[in-house]
């Protein structure tokens, strides 16, 4: 059972998590997992995709208007696919491996999504950043940056909404074949009721800024907090 301290330090990150990927349309799972990873892996990925449904609910509610529904049925087909490899992956690796695995996806897809230059998606962009998402986000709880990598050039509250559906029907999907597969037990869905309050608040939060905050000193924050958390988990891995 987790300490009040774990509690808190969870909160923090759900909180920021959330205030962030309101904002943006990404950047929770990139600030959460890590975190996580560090003091209670054993709820991974299980925590991050149940808090992430109600946030993308909303994010989905608020910007509906915007919402690019072709991208979001062809990223939804690559994301069904995706989630037999996550589960494959999940009943391979150790938890040591998998905390690796963790670090070094969230270091490659930060790089990633900070460099790759503009360029127009097309159905094959689409169903590729869904198969990719639905491995990794079924692994690690970590999905968004295939599908930012895919919009960042798109209109913000585009992104925003697509990517808040797109996780939205993935999430469901992961959580379904998870509890299939075993990877659910009812005390990680009652532990994570203690971080609703946090995720809330950040949620409520960005509704006052969602539209007038700087996006590129935003997501430069989300790369070096989702690099150097990374890189802790890797050394705290290594070490054991």
């Amino acid at each position: 059972m987790m300490n009040f301290e774990v509690i808190s330090l969870i909160s923090l990150a759900v909180l920021l998590g959330a205030f962030i990927q309101a904002t943006c349309g990404m950047g929770f799972a990139l600030i959460v997992v890590p975190v996580i990873s560090l003091l209670n892996p054993e709820s991974l990925p299980v925590t991050v995709l149940l808090l992430m449904l109600p946030l993308n609910a909303y994010v989905a509610w608020r910007e509906w208007s915007a919402l690019d529904k072709k991208g979001a049925v062809w990223i939804g087909a690559g994301r069904f696919v995706g989630t037999f490899g996550g589960i494959a992956i999940l009943s391979i690796l150790s938890m040591k491996s998998l905390s690796i695995f963790i670090g070094l996806s969230t270091i490659f897809a930060a790089v990633v999504t900070w460099f790759i230059p503009p360029f127009n998606p097309n159905q094959k962009a689409y169903i590729g950043a869904g198969l990719i998402t639905g491995i990794t986000e079924t692994t690690t709880g970590i999905g968004g940056p295939p599908l930012a990598l895919t919009y960042q050039h798109r209109p913000i509250a585009e992104m925003r909404a697509t990517v808040a559906i797109s996780f939205l029907f993935g999430e469901i999907i992961s959580l379904i074949f998870l509890a299939i597969s075993g990877h659910i037990h009812p005390y990680l869905m009652f532990s994570t009721l203690f971080f609703l309050p946090a995720l809330i608040l950040g949620s409520l939060l960005s509704q006052f800024i969602h539209n007038s905050i700087n996006q590129k000193y935003m997501r430069l924050f989300v790369q070096i907090f989702a690099l150097s958390s990374s890189l802790l988990l890797i050394v705290k891995a290594l070490s054991q």
